[in-house]
């Protein structure tokens, strides 16, 4: 890992990515980590989406991962939530940025995980584990999801209640937020659980789905595909396994070209 005194090296244009300044830097916990930087103003996202951002390697070269924008569609700048890989090619590094540092954004969002690639319906649970959770505090701020769904549910899994990071903004700033509070307040819904320590919810998403807990908790019913859309953000084994969950009560994935009961993201890797 990276000397903490030590800053990355001079981050270089290209024709690929925006070069962008940092604005922000959160260290949560000794493996998480958050910040924001300016937004090109010509950079259009949908919420949701994710960006490749990164750092220029020693040789010139862009050296990028891609991370969820953590921001709404809306706001001025840009917001990244990374864990921290102490052997990592880039986030041994990008966990050393500080206020002024200059990274590499990519120029083209993409990803699966907007409103459109979903049916209508009436409920909208939005399943995060980890930094999986980048995604949804995006999306949960975004005044189109309330448009679209009566409930959204926002459910953040982690091994210890150290890493619930954002639990204050779903839980307390978002509702009484004053310009989006009115229209948040009623509709969203908060549900964190850590799997490595006592808390008031313990256990994995998948199994609190499975024994019916999550449901009981919220007073809903049980996953129905007449009713419920469901999005997933996660590691691979825990997105398979939710996946089939879905899929053995009938849901069908969706994407922009076909709409479905849920969406996916696949596109993330630890580096």
């Amino acid at each position: 890992m990276n000397d903490l005194s030590i800053a990355p090296a001079p981050v270089k244009a290209g024709g690929a990515f925006f070069v962008e300044t940092v604005t922000w830097v959160q260290h949560w916990t000794p493996s998480l980590f958050s910040f924001r930087t300016t937004r090109d103003p010509s950079l259009r996202f949908t919420s949701g989406q994710f960006v490749m951002v990164g750092l220029t390697k020693e040789d010139g070269k862009p050296l990028v991962r891609a991370y969820s924008i953590a921001s709404p569609a809306w706001h001025e700048e840009l917001e990244f939530y990374s864990i921290k890989v102490a052997d990592g090619p880039l986030t041994s590094r990008l966990q050393n940025i500080k206020v002024g540092d200059q990274v590499l954004i990519g120029r083209k969002p993409t990803g699966t995980l907007v409103l459109d690639g979903l049916k209508p319906g009436k409920r909208l649970y939005m399943l995060g584990t980890g930094t999986g959770l980048a995604p949804w505090l995006s999306v949960a701020r975004d005044p189109e999801v309330y448009e679209r769904f009566d409930e959204v549910i926002v459910t953040h899994t982690v091994r210890q209640a150290a890493d619930l990071n954002y639990r204050e903004l779903l839980e307390t700033e978002l509702p009484n937020d004053e310009i989006l509070g009115e229209l948040i307040a009623p509709k969203l819904r908060y549900y964190p659980t850590v799997t490595r320590e006592p808390f008031k919810t313990e256990g994995r998403i998948t199994d609190l789905i499975a024994s019916g807990k999550l449901f009981d908790d919220l007073g809903n019913p049980p996953f129905d595909k007449a009713t419920d859309r469901v999005m997933l953000c996660g590691g691979p084994s825990v997105l398979a396994d939710l996946k089939q969950q879905l899929i053995d009560r009938g849901y069908e994935e969706g994407s922009l070209a076909s709409p479905g009961d849920f969406v996916l993201e696949r596109a993330f890797v630890e580096t």
